[in-house]
């Protein structure tokens, strides 16, 4: 193996697991602008590296972008390519816009007769019974991106320990036509939501900004987030941020330099809000603009 490699290799293992996963965003062409026909070209992606789409275009069927009013605004000439989507929004309203992707999906997963005889089979024989190296047989089913109603139709009738997660996830960035706004911003008491106490357009390096963040309507203590700057393919380090929410809720953070950011978390519960499931996974991902003072 040619020593470039070898040292790519061992760079790699070196980096924290978050800096190898894929990463889902949305970004405006520019998040502040002025004028009574303004327009702002959004790419969405999920890719390796921040912002540059190099895995697979994020799909358009959820996305939806709200008016400073509340209503739901048009996407303009919306295309899915290789490696990213793109669409246009026109800002005829002054204020601030919700470009948001959101998910509530089921996921399942199940044993049959079959799967577990063959674990037990692998495990005679000293073979990995599950996970990678596994033989296929062991697997059992799987459905992801379901609905209740797949769950009633497409689980078999001798599944056996059966498990349904309910995800729901957002992926959302904003976009202020003149002076900032709140009224898109409401929280609609699902998921992981942002509140704004700092708006999310009146962003400046070198100052402490706040958020505070909801679980299904409530303040959420104790979110990790991971906080990424754009730009990783220019450097060695992810020079991520690592904040947590406090009792309140409230996020507490400052930007060392102007740019485009990525704030992430997660969680996991027993909440779902539908009877199906026993377990949820909440996810939250924004891009934020930061400019200099």
């Amino acid at each position: 193996m040619k020593r470039s490699s070898l040292l790519a290799l061992a760079v790699a293992a070196l980096l924290p697991l978050s800096a190898a996963a894929h990463k889902q965003w949305i970004i405006p062409s520019q998040a502040v602008v002025n004028g009574n026909d303004a327009w702002v070209t959004f790419d969405g992606a999920i890719s390796n590296q921040l912002f540059f789409p190099d895995h697979v275009p994020m799909r358009l069927d959820n996305v939806t972008a709200t008016a400073p009013d509340g209503s739901t605004v048009e996407l303009h000439n919306a295309s899915t390519g290789k490696y990213r989507s793109t669409f246009d929004v026109r800002l005829e309203q002054p204020g601030t816009y919700r470009i948001a992707n959101v998910n509530d999906a089921l996921s399942a997963r199940w044993d049959t007769p079959e799967s577990l005889a063959a674990k037990a089979a692998a495990e005679a024989e000293g073979k990995p019974a599950s996970g990678p190296g596994a033989p296929p047989a062991t697997r059992g089913g799987f459905l992801r991106g379901a609905t209740p109603g797949d769950l009633a139709t497409k689980v078999p009738a001798d599944a056996i320990g059966l498990q349904v997660t309910q995800a729901i996830t957002r992926v959302e960035t904003f976009v202020t036509n003149g002076a900032p706004t709140t009224g898109a911003l409401a929280p609609t008491g699902r998921g992981i939501e942002l509140s704004p106490v700092t708006h999310p357009n009146d962003l400046y390096a070198g100052e402490e900004a706040t958020f505070r963040f909801l679980v299904d309507g409530e303040p959420a203590a104790g979110l990790a987030f991971e906080i990424v700057r754009g730009g990783t393919r220019y450097r060695n380090a992810q020079e991520e941020i690592l904040a947590t929410t406090d009792a309140e809720g409230l996020l507490r953070v400052t930007f060392p330099e102007p740019g485009l950011y990525w704030l992430e978390t997660s969680l996991e519960d027993e909440r779902p809000s539908v009877p199906e499931a026993t377990r949820r996974r909440l996810g939250y991902v924004a891009t934020l603009e930061v400019l200099p003072q």
